[in-house]
């Protein structure tokens, strides 16, 4: 009796297609007991066969030009390879005395008119496979440009089902907006960042632990911005799913991770660390701790700044934060300017400045697309620079969101006034993590002159100063001319 591996094959795990691989051994059994054949070893695949590299197949392969087994037995022509590579080697195989057989095909493989019909049908296998793939692709690139996005749904969304957006997951979603938002705030590493979100409770889409590999691709998605990035063929497209983060949080998250930023966290966490400069010599104010006191030092030598103390730095950030502030007349007199801002017609020149902007930008786009078709530039710069503009697109969208009603806008505007008449004292009951976030979020030009400590507003607070004349139709305060005028009298 002859002594024969018998090989089968599944599509997939969930057996996507073709017949199943219980169906496959039945009939090659049947076709073995016909013709005398011991079926000495199975060889189950659960991979397409267009595919190269099958590790079952190459090792029967091995096996069999070891000497192992006499012949090798298929169900069918097209379970065996639907690539020209693995076809040619089965038939080295036949070349080598090595029998094929064929359980459902009444062809003979040794024969000629029998080798040239399996050659015929593997061609045609093959082509069969290049049709499906083409069409495959045409059948996502569709589905991408219409804003859904084909593939699993990444850790915070949900799948819905084909043609369909992907939703929050109402567990997840939070968790994963934390985590960006953790990370942008520069006081966790990676590493404490995973700690963190497991003992928030995030886990994977199987439910188990996140890994340092997950976080990683977690953050570097921008999908959770409302753009869909496909990192194989560098295309970028706008998606129809709900933006989780903002662009610019996403921003700082990659600024952050490439090291472009400031420090993540330092072994001494002193209040104000990285936030203060030398005036002079632009140099970093680094904090000490002398005598139970914390000092900020410039370390070049022979710079007329020399240390400030901590509480001197708290008093000079209060003092600046108090400059924001409303006293009860303004802020009624402020209540009603609003009001009648609110009142009035709606201006078309911001929706004229937007639309211009809108308009550079999608100019921008189609010359970079006509600059990748002219092959005037590589494929890998292009998605980086396409990834770049999608999100200034959605950073764009969201900014006339912002703006697009004024109910929502004089809603702002109420909030901000009312979060700057709360910040000193914020500042005075927060501790130390607290205080230099809101140090950062609230000021900006943070410098030490000797014995002086300067900080301006930041641009939002700076928008809370001038709100009152800005409705009223009073031109907004140059702050950079006053930081200027500022460091000219320091120096």
């Amino acid at each position: 009796m002859k002594r024969c591996f018998g090989y089968v094959r599944v599509s997939t795990v969930k057996q996507g297609d073709g017949v199943s691989l219980a169906a496959q051994k039945e009939a090659i059994e049947a076709f073995a007991s016909r013709h005398s054949i011991e079926i000495v070893q199975w060889f189950e695949e659960k991979e397409t066969a267009a595919k190269r590299g099958r590790p079952l197949f190459n090792q029967m392969v091995k096996e069999l030009r070891r000497g192992k087994a006499h012949g090798l037995v298929i169900h069918k022509i097209d379970r065996s390879a639907r690539n020209f590579a693995d076809w040619a080697k089965i038939g080295d195989l036949q070349d080598a005395g090595i029998d094929i057989h064929f359980a459902t095909e009444s062809l003979d493989f040794r024969s000629r008119g029998g080798r040239l019909t399996a050659d015929i049908q593997a061609v045609i296998a093959a082509d069969y496979i290049r049709n499906l793939r083409e069409e495959t692709v045409k059948g996502i690139t569709g589905r991408l440009k219409q804003g859904l996005y084909p593939f699993r749904a990444p850790i915070g969304y949900l799948d819905n089902g084909g043609g369909k957006p992907k939703t929050l997951d109402p567990i997840r979603a939070p968790l994963v907006k934390l985590a960006f938002e953790l990370y942008a705030s520069r006081r966790h590493s990676l590493r404490s960042l995973l700690r963190e979100l497991a003992h928030k409770g995030l886990t994977n889409r199987r439910g188990g632990p996140l890994t340092m590999c997950g976080l990683e691709t977690m953050l570097n998605n921008p999908f959770y911005t409302g753009v869909i990035h496909i990192k194989r063929t560098g295309m970028t497209y706008r998606g129809l799913h709900e933006r989780l983060i903002s662009p610019n949080l996403f921003e700082r998250v990659q600024a952050i991770k490439s090291g472009k930023s400031g420090p993540k966290i330092t072994r001494h966490d002193h209040t104000y660390r990285g936030l203060f400069r030398c005036g002079h010599c632009d140099g970093p104010m680094v904090p000490e701790l002398q005598k139970g006191h914390v000092y900020y030092r410039c370390t070049k030598k022979g710079c007329p700044t020399k240390t400030m103390r901590e509480e001197v730095i708290s008093a000079a950030i209060e003092a600046c934060l108090l400059k924001t502030q409303l006293s009860v007349p303004d802020m009624t007199d402020f209540e009603a300017r609003l009001l009648a801002w609110t009142a009035a017609d709606e201006g078309q020149e911001q929706e004229k400045a937007w639309q211009l902007r809108r308009s550079n930008l999608q100019d921008r786009i189609d010359r970079l697309t006509d600059a990748l078709i002219d092959r005037l530039i590589e494929r890998n710069a292009f998605a980086d620079r396409r990834q770049r503009l999608a999100l200034e697109e959605e950073a764009l969208e969201q900014e006339r969101e912002e703006w697009g009603k004024k109910a929502e806008k004089a809603a702002h505007m109420r909030s901000l006034i009312e979060l700057a008449n709360s910040l000193v004292s914020s500042h005075q009951l927060a501790d130390s993590a607290e205080k230099r976030q809101l140090v950062e979020m609230t000021t900006s030009n943070r410098r030490v002159f000797g014995k002086e400590v300067y900080l301006e507003p930041s641009d939002w607070l700076d928008e809370v100063e001038n709100m009152p004349g800005v409705l009223s139709g009073a031109p907004a305060r140059d702050r950079h001319r006053r930081g200027a005028n500022k460091k000219r009298e320091n120096e």
